[in-house]
């Protein structure tokens, strides 16, 4: 829910409507803090949930267990993520960066300490998780009160309880683009659970999905890039360098992934041995290499794609496109040929690659600079009123007039 924070920042920083931007950030806290409080029941009842999808008794228990310790942790992305959107949309990264390797600096000794040196296990590790997590949140808080967003940063506002229902509009449909492309792995993990042998199913394709994250950390970093380069531009008007950017960062993203994958294609066989001595485990990962390979490939494009969706404001668009290619057609591939064909924990590498393929495509049909320009621009600034204004044909340009409510 907080890439609508980024939507909405980098739109009106763009068009210069700084003082926007921090009644934007307030609003998202309010909506965030209220959605999160509203979901806290599946934290609180995981054991009862996982027990009523029947999954295996260690699992459930180790679940439900280590759920109860996410609770202070999770609150932390309420502040700390609306904040980064919030100055991202400025292109402050430097101090995003700073405030992230002190962050690692701070939990890496800690959990260090209280894992291992004193032995408290697993509520050791969540408070070392939640307590540098934290620490980010200070941080930017004393870096935004500490006058260093001078222009975007006016004080606390009672604007921000005004005109919030777009700012929830727009925040339920990001928050729903967003958990369709990641709860789509919890559930192929949790299909992995109902196979022969879950506990080497699981174990093998959650190292997957941990090589796949690191090589997706690379390709979030271009998506944060779209989310500010995007929208800034068209705060500006400037379609043509808005389509300019979106080759650039495709291009880049896409160079990248293919390094990595045929890193993956080279030490495949090596891979699970990072995670795991065991040579079942090592072996299965070892038959998911050259599936892990591609569905890394694919997964360079589509993170780009969402950022250019989330800086046009189009979540809503995305999230259809998430359901129908994850969940209509991945998620009912994956258990055909999980559960018929018989191809085990092979089946969820299929199903990552196929509904990835399906993704690009649909991301990728561009119009005009011009033309897509006013199509972003039109109503994907709630709170913000647009008169476009197109130039001469072939300038590949939208002038925009931006006019805020009588409210503010």
């Amino acid at each position: 829910m907080s890439s609508a924070t980024e939507t909405l920042c980098g739109q009106a920083y763009g068009a210069g409507q700084y003082h926007m931007m921090g009644i934007y950030l307030q609003r998202s806290w309010i909506i965030d803090f209220m959605t999160l409080t509203i979901l806290l029941p599946f934290f609180i009842f995981a054991t009862a949930i996982f027990k009523l999808l029947g999954e295996n008794g260690s699992i459930v228990e180790a679940s439900g267990y280590v759920s109860f310790w996410f609770i202070p942790f999770v609150y932390n992305f309420v502040f700390s993520l609306t904040i980064q959107m919030f100055l991202q949309a400025q292109q402050k990264n430097m101090i995003i960066a700073w405030l992230s390797i002190a962050q690692f600096v701070i939990q890496i000794p800690l959990s260090w300490l209280l894992v291992i040196k004193l032995n408290y296990g697993v509520p050791a590790a969540m408070i070392a998780l939640s307590i540098s997590s934290w620490f980010v949140v200070v941080g930017e808080f004393v870096y935004i009160l500490g006058g260093w967003c001078p222009n975007t940063w006016k004080g606390f506002s009672s604007a921000a309880l005004k005109d919030i229902l777009p700012v929830v509009k727009l925040s339920v449909s990001s928050g729903i683009m967003v958990c369709l492309e990641l709860w789509y792995n919890a559930v192929l993990v949790l299909l992995a659970g109902y196979m022969k042998n879950a506990d080497v199913a699981i174990s093998a394709f959650s190292i997957c999905l941990n090589i796949n994250g690191w090589e997706f950390m690379i390709s979030l970093g271009f998506l944060g890039a779209a989310c500010v380069r995007v929208p800034n531009e068209l705060g500006k008007g400037d379609a043509k360098v808005t389509k300019f950017s979106i080759k650039v960062l495709v291009g880049t993203s896409v160079i990248i992934g293919l390094f990595f994958w045929i890193l993956c294609l080279i030490f495949g066989n090596k891979l699970g041995y990072l995670f795991s001595n065991e040579k079942a485990v090592a072996d299965s990962v070892a038959d998911l290499s050259t599936l892990l390979a591609f569905s890394i490939l694919l997964n360079s494009i589509y993170p780009v794609l969402s950022g250019v969706a989330v800086g046009a404001g189009l979540q809503s668009t995305v999230a259809i496109i998430n359901l129908c290619c994850f969940y209509l057609i991945g998620v009912p591939i994956g258990a055909l040929l999980g559960y018929v064909v018989h191809l085990q924990v092979k089946t969820r590498g299929v199903t990552l690659m196929v509904s990835n393929l399906h993704f690009q495509p649909r991301g990728c049909e561009f119009e005009s600079p011009q033309e897509q320009g006013e199509k972003f621009l039109e109503g994907s600034m709630p709170g913000v009123y647009l008169e476009i204004a197109s130039l001469p044909q072939g300038r590949g340009k939208v002038c925009v007039h931006t006019t805020l409510p009588r409210s503010h």
